[in-house]
């Protein structure tokens, strides 16, 4: 008996989740995932190369946007590996090994696009309130600083999370809720008390995407009020406008982080296929929404992208 509860106890893989009882439709589902994840991957990959090459657009916007594009990037094939075995080939076994090295990556990125955004909060701030002193303060030095830190916040905020979940025993079910591995979702498998991760994993949440938050609220209240203390209405569009796109992003993080986690909390009554469809295109659909908007909103980039075309003129 001590042996069978050892063997039990040890289980060393996890079972990840299709779309329940439909195993016709993970057809389908891996498709317009390859799709998301293709018009992703290029997409990210174009914009990012022509910032690189672009010497005009080497300014603190453009670096700014390369940092979130290119997280965004990353927490995309973070997440494909295990998502596309599961809906396209069935293969749907991992190893404890691979899934909290899953963990570690999709929450330390989800931290640093939840700083990059931060950032580019502040930027918007020093753009409309103190635009004298923008050129002085957001320096190439700075963006390379406020980069660094971002990184190094999430990576040693998130560093204890797999080494929380390894000590773990499972010795019930080993069945996932997604087709990929997130912290809370492994932990609710544990047969021990899992006080800690939920501690660690709450004050993780607080340290990362509740500071961040406060951030933005507070350099868009800082905004708002400086927008509105501008007298003509044409000015005060024309401040807003140049935060358009961060707000696009902001949202497109925000909200379906908000709403995967209300799933989770309150959404127990909604049918497993929603739960699923929702996991599948939490990670890559805001990725390729975010590139959507900034491509189209951000002109230098629109006019690159027209000359690319056969017969394209910027004039266009």
């Amino acid at each position: 008996m001590l042996s069978f509860n050892q063997t039990i106890n040890n289980r060393q893989n996890f079972i990840l989740t299709g779309i329940p009882g439909m195993p016709e439709k993970d057809f389908w589902l891996a498709l317009s995932l390859c799709l998301l994840y293709s018009f992703t991957f290029l997409g990210n990959v174009t914009i990012l190369a022509v910032i690189k090459v672009e010497q005009h657009l080497h300014e603190p916007m453009y670096y700014f946007l390369a940092m979130l594009l290119a997280t965004d990037l990353s927490l995309s094939l973070s997440s494909m590996p295990t998502m596309i075995s599961v809906h396209w080939l069935s293969w749907c076994s991992v190893t404890l090994a691979v899934c909290v090295t899953q963990v570690f990556f999709i929450h330390t990125l989800g931290g640093v696009e939840s700083g990059v955004l931060a950032a580019m909060a502040f930027d918007c701030f020093m753009v409309i309130c103190f635009p004298l002193h923008y050129d002085t303060i957001i320096t190439h030095g700075f963006i390379g600083r406020i980069g660094a830190a971002v990184l190094l916040w999430s990576v040693g905020t998130v560093r204890p999370v797999p080494s929380l979940i390894k000590r773990l025993p499972f010795c019930y079910s080993n069945t996932l809720s997604h087709a990929y591995c997130l912290h809370q979702d492994a932990m609710r498998l544990a047969c021990a008390d899992t006080r800690v991760n939920s501690i660690y994993g709450l004050l993780a949440v607080i340290f990362i995407i509740v500071l961040d938050a406060l951030i933005l609220l507070a350099s868009y209240f800082l905004i708002f009020q400086a927008v509105l203390g501008i007298a003509s209405w044409e000015e005060r569009l024309k401040a807003l406008s140049t935060c358009l796109s961060h707000i696009c992003a902001m949202l497109l993080f925000y909200v379906p982080l908000t709403g995967m986690t209300g799933s989770h909390c309150f959404g127990k009554h909604l049918s497993l296929v929603v739960h699923t469809v929702m996991a599948g295109t939490y990670l890559p659909l805001p990725s390729v929404l975010s590139l959507t908007v900034y491509s189209v909103r951000t002109k230098q980039i629109c006019q690159w992208i027209v000359q690319v075309f056969p017969g394209g003129r910027v004039g266009s």
